[in-house]
């Protein structure tokens, strides 16, 4: 196998640097030099986690996917574990005064004592297998969070390793025993589908584990050869995760998935710059890793919103650490100003939710140099991605995201063709985005889900028939054109179509005339009556040639008759994150076989 990474295992030194990425508490310089509010509110949250109880995990929640597909009454208490454990960490590390470490090691052999470290929805040897109902601990399963967990020890170990040898010396063998038979054994000695095969397609899995198992391996004392080896076997998952980027560094499965994705592919590559330089450091200046890092502030649209095609939410959380260290690493100032300042907007700089401790040691050690970089004007040009036809265009009003592409995308939503549109930051034409995960969301009757279907995007039914899913239902004969005027996208989309649709063509347009308006032009040819949907978040009010979204715009339409208006009610917690208690689809016939709006 070559790559990337691969083909820089030739460099690959005897004996590996020592990893200088987690500075233990005894380093005062640097803990006790954090920004005073960031070490203040490390502090405060160590103390309410000591006032808060820690959760049983019953077998019986973990039996709840199996039983009824529910997730969430398991992992929130599975995460919520994790939560208490980092903020004691943290404020240990910011005080170094002892008085957290009893509920440390409690957390710590909790963890250590699950039975199974996998969530219940990944509870599987073999890709999209059945779920075995309840963990096997001589068999452990690494999946991502069991990957998180190792790391989470980890870090710790290395972090408070002298602070917890002065209590015992089992605490620390404790987690490095755990972590050779959960993690270090499975992952040489065992295939896990994420480490890739041949063409097999990869996923934010592969960079997410691969970039915690060498957190696992560079953060506790074991064997040179053993290190070696999770070295070699990661460069070459980290290659395989590659090959389904094109160039341009898209991530197809949309911004939230970029934080799993581009992301730990950042802090993976970090890691093995950091410990083997001459092999690795190079890799930085490769166009595909610029590109990988930026299409994070491509994709953002205004304040927490961003453009959220496949398994992603309008509104995710603000840019922080990594963002801004992958932008200084690859030399992109755009992104390194950008992260910096959505990070100072941050309510919780201190990223209190994360689950990742490594995510949060880098957050406080960079606050300072985000904050002094939190200023200018962010100038994001428009772009294409060609690897997966989503062209992306601003002016001063709009902002236009318009996916062609295939509906066989990692996370896939049936929405070949689709637009975004946000005027002056807010929601005009949307994504509805996803609905909290169950079962069913990565079963044979996912496309059953109505934000799956192409029917709640904005995109046209045939004689009432939606697009399929899979890679030959595809967008053809795509053409985009960028000028300082104008960002123009054409496009046929009836492949995207199952036979019984009947449509021979239909051809969209897309055009952003910069100042001015946005144009959509769709032009048919079929045998069935056409109906576009249409999705709001705001009640519009129809008329006859126009629909009217309050003070903050209109859609003039012609070639259609009088469009009609369903109310969807948003009952989903995950969704109400994004959107309010309702969302509202218009549905507008097609009069004859073109149908021309323009939004202004």
């Amino acid at each position: 196998m070559s790559g990337l990474f691969t083909d820089r295992l030739t460099t690959l030194p005897e004996a590996l640097k020592p990893s200088g990425a987690i500075p233990p508490a005894g380093d005062r310089e640097t803990w006790a030099g954090l920004p005073e509010d960031i070490a203040a509110r490390l502090v405060a949250s160590g103390e309410t986690a000591l006032s808060e109880p820690w959760h049983i995990l019953p077998a019986t929640t973990y039996l709840d996917y199996v039983r009824n597909g529910n997730r969430t009454r398991f992992e929130e208490l599975y995460f919520a574990r994790r939560r208490k454990l980092n903020a004691l960490v943290l404020a240990e590390c910011v005080e170094q005064s002892g008085r957290f470490l009893d509920g440390i090691i409690d957390g710590i052999f909790l963890l250590c004592e699950e039975s199974g470290w996998q969530l219940p929805a990944h509870n599987s040897y073999v890709r999209g297998g059945s779920r075995l109902a309840l963990p096997d601990n001589s068999r452990p399963v690494i999946d991502l969070f069991a990957a998180e967990t190792g790391a989470q020890l980890a870090v710790l170990a290395s972090l408070l390793g002298d602070e917890l040898d002065r209590v015992s010396p089992e605490i620390k063998a404790r987690i490095d025993r755990e972590i050779e038979e959960r993690i270090l054994t499975p992952y040489l000695s065992s295939h896990f589908w994420w480490m890739g095969n041949g063409d097999e397609p990869m996923n934010n899995w592969t960079a997410w584990c691969t970039q915690n198992i060498l957190l696992a391996a560079v953060s506790r004392p074991i064997p040179e050869e053993r290190r070696r080896a999770v070295v070699i076997k990661a460069a070459g998952s980290l290659d395989a995760f590659l090959k389904d980027y094109g160039d341009d560094g898209a991530c197809e499965e949309g911004a939230l998935y970029y934080r799993h994705a581009g992301l730990c592919l950042f802090n993976a590559l970090n890691i093995l710059a950091d410990i083997a330089p001459d092999a690795f450091e190079g890799l930085w200046q490769q166009p595909k890793i610029r590109n990988i890092a930026e299409y994070i502030l491509h994709a953002h649209v205004a304040d927490q919103r961003y453009f959220n095609f496949a398994d992603c939410s309008a509104v995710t959380e603000r840019c922080g650490a990594r963002e801004f260290l992958f932008g200084l690493a690859t030399g992109s100032d755009l992104l390194a100003d950008f992260a910096a300042q959505d990070w100072s907007r941050d309510e919780a700089p201190d990223q209190p939710d994360e689950i990742n401790l490594f995510y949060r040691v880098q957050g406080a050690l960079t606050a300072g140099a985000m904050r002094e970089r939190a200023s200018g004007n962010i100038v994001k040009p428009d772009i294409y991605y060609p690897s997966i036809g989503l062209m992306i265009a601003r002016d001063e009003r709009f902002a236009l995201a318009v996916k062609a592409g295939d509906n066989g995308d990692s996370h896939n939503h049936n929405d070949v063709g689709s637009f975004t549109i946000y005027k002056e930051g807010k929601p005009f034409l949307i994504d509805v985005g996803v609905e909290s995960y169950t079962a069913k969301t990565f079963s044979p009757n996912r496309y059953d889900i109505w934000t799956m279907q192409s029917a709640y995007h904005n995109l046209p039914t045939s004689g009432g028939v939606i697009q399929r899913d899979g890679e030959a239902y595809a967008a053809r004969d795509v053409a985009v054109s960028l000028t300082p005027t104008e960002a123009r996208m054409e496009m046929d989309i009836a492949g995207a179509y199952p036979a019984e649709a009947a449509l021979r063509s239909y051809h969209r347009t897309v055009r952003l005339l910069k100042g001015e308006a946005i144009e959509i032009e769709d032009v048919a040819d079929g045998d069935l009556p056409i109906t576009l949907s249409l999705m709001f978040a705001e009640r519009p009010l129809l008329t006859a040639g126009t629909i009217i979204l309050g003070n903050l715009g209109q859609v003039f339409f012609s070639g259609a008759d009088m469009p009609e208006l369903e109310e969807i009610e948003i009952t989903d917690p995950r969704l109400r994150k994004a959107w309010p208690q309702h969302l509202y689809r218009v549905l507008l016939p097609f009069s004859g076989r073109r149908l021309h709006l323009t939004v202004v």
